[in-house]
Order: C-alpha cells, then sequence, then structure tokens
C-alpha cells in the first residue's frame, strides 16, 4: 500500500483524547503527521453540540478520524454526523473514518451517512473494548474483585484499543482502505466469567463474576452519581447489543493489518504489569 508522506495534510482526530482517539493521535504524530485534537478544550475547540465551532476545526483539514461520544446510537447521532460530513466537503476534506459499533442499528444508520458523502470513506465497527477494564466503566470491579455486571453468559470477542487504533491509522494514512467496513474484533469468544479467570490469573487475585439484574445494575449506577450519557449508554449496551447478536468473530484486524489481533489474554497480563490494577496491602 501507498503511505501518506505530505506533513503539510492535517488530520483532525475527534475525541483525541478518548481511549481510541488519543492512540491514534500519538501513532499518526510519531508517524511524522500532522494532527489537531478534536475536544472541547482544545484549541480551536471540537464540541459535538456546538456546531459554531466546526468550522475552525475543520480548516485546513484533509482527513478526519470520527468518535461519537458517548455512542453513536445515541439520540441525535445521525443529525450530528450528518451536519459534520456536509460541513468537511464543504472545507474540501478528503477522508473520513468513522469509529462504529457492532450489531447497533443507529451506528450503521451512521456508516451509510458517511459512505454516501462523496468523500473518501472507511468504517472501523467494533464493540466491547478489552480497555474497559482498564481505562473505562469497569476499573473499579477489577480493583474491587467482583466484575458485577448483568451480562449473564453471553459471548463477546472483545477488541483491543491498540488495534483498533492501528486499522484507523492505517485507513487515515494509507492508500487501499477506502469503502472498506472493517469489523474488528478480538481473537475468541469470551463471556465475563472468561475475563474474570483472565484478569485472576493476569493479577493474581480472585477476581469473581457477579451476574446482577439489569434493572438493580442501573439503579446502582444512578445512584453513584455516574454522568447521564454514561448509564444511558451501559442501559442500552446490556439491553441491546449483548443479547448474542454479536457472538461470532469477524476478520477486520487481519484485513486491515495482515496480522492476528490481541488476545484478552495478553492485553491482562500487559496492563498487569504496569501496576494499574495492583491493590494496596
Amino acid at each position: 500500500m501507498t503511505t501518506q508522506t505530505d506533513n503539510a495534510l492535517i488530520t483532525l482526530v475527534i475525541g483525541g483524547t478518548g481511549k481510541t482517539g488519543k492512540r491514534v493521535a500519538d501513532r499518526l504524530t510519531r508517524m511524522g503527521q500532522e494532527v489537531r485534537i478534536g475536544s472541547r478544550s482544545s484549541l480551536p475547540s471540537f464540541d459535538w453540540n456546538n456546531e459554531s465551532g466546526w468550522d475552525a476545526a475543520l480548516d485546513g483539514v484533509s482527513n478526519i478520524y470520527i468518535t461519537y461520544s458517548p455512542d453513536l446510537a445515541m439520540p441525535g447521532a445521525k443529525d450530528a454526523i450528518s451536519a459534520l460530513v456536509q460541513r468537511a466537503k464543504l472545507k474540501a476534506v478528503k477522508r473520513l473514518v468513522l469509529l462504529s459499533g457492532r450489531g447497533e442499528q443507529e451506528a450503521q444508520d451512521c456508516e451509510q451517512i458517511v459512505a454516501q458523502s462523496g468523500l473518501g470513506w472507511t468504517v472501523v465497527r467494533a464493540s466491547w473494548f478489552n480497555q474497559n477494564f482498564s481505562e473505562g466503566a469497569f476499573i473499579d470491579m477489577v480493583l474491587g474483585g467482583a466484575i458485577t455486571l448483568p451480562a449473564g453468559d453471553t459471548p463477546e470477542p472483545f477488541v483491543d484499543v491498540d488495534d483498533i487504533a492501528d486499522v484507523a491509522v492505517a485507513a487515515l494514512s494509507e492508500d487501499g482502505h477506502h469503502g472498506e467496513i472493517y469489523e474488528v474484533t478480538g481473537p475468541r469468544l469470551m463471556t465475563m466469567a472468561d475475563i474474570a479467570a483472565d484478569l485472576s490469573a493476569a493479577t493474581g487475585r480472585d477476581i469473581a463474576f457477579v451476574n446482577v439484574p439489569h434493572v438493580a445494575f442501573i439503579e446502582e449506577l444512578i445512584k453513584s452519581g455516574a454522568p447521564q450519557d454514561v448509564v444511558w449508554m451501559l442501559d442500552y449496551l446490556f439491553s441491546t447489543v449483548l443479547d448474542g447478536r454479536n457472538a461470532h468473530l469477524s476478520d477486520g484486524v487481519e484485513r486491515a493489518l495482515g496480522r492476528k489481533p490481541k488476545d484478552f489474554a495478553d492485553y491482562a497480563r500487559d496492563v498487569a504489569a504496569t501496576g494499574v490494577w495492583r491493590v494496596a496491602a
């Protein structure tokens, strides 16, 4: 594949401080490419809820990595993606790479907006991240020794965020990815009990999976003071997406990168070595 080497190109990484966005931005920067972080705190800022600031964020941009927080299934996401695509066309953006949700019809509707934009486009379609247990909503459960979630025994092919970032970077920096939908998964299906077992092995502590009723889980989230959008997203994911629809593997990582995806056990060992899950005696 041909790699873009024109350092004058600017890539806007929307959500550039998030799990995948930060990794994408760091990788592109190390490649010598100019990166603009799209976040509310950056200058110029990018806020999905404030279109008046989008033009400044898009000035001079050739490529955009699009992540929508907290999820493309959120009400209003389709309108926001449509508005961004129209603005990108006016700004002569060349390439869009969208992080999408596996098994989410609303996310697939957003994919179609990008695919019909007339611009170069690639979709990276993912579901549950390994890093939810080390950088996201479930890290406190790992530290506490119990994964208490309404997940039952539904298997899911958890995917590593580093693999997602590598696929996105390839799509942003190489030719040959236009029109591709890369559905990315890990190399095996895992239940939450499997996750707990791998975490136990990696940390040397007993970490259990405790299945809890969905309603009770959401009530506890609300009581804990979790942000409303986080409550909405987890309610949606556990009630809709984690119903078995994603209980199959896909070859997106291999097709995009020519290598196997990272296994959860390897992720768990790597994270454990950093001390993130170390519990004070």
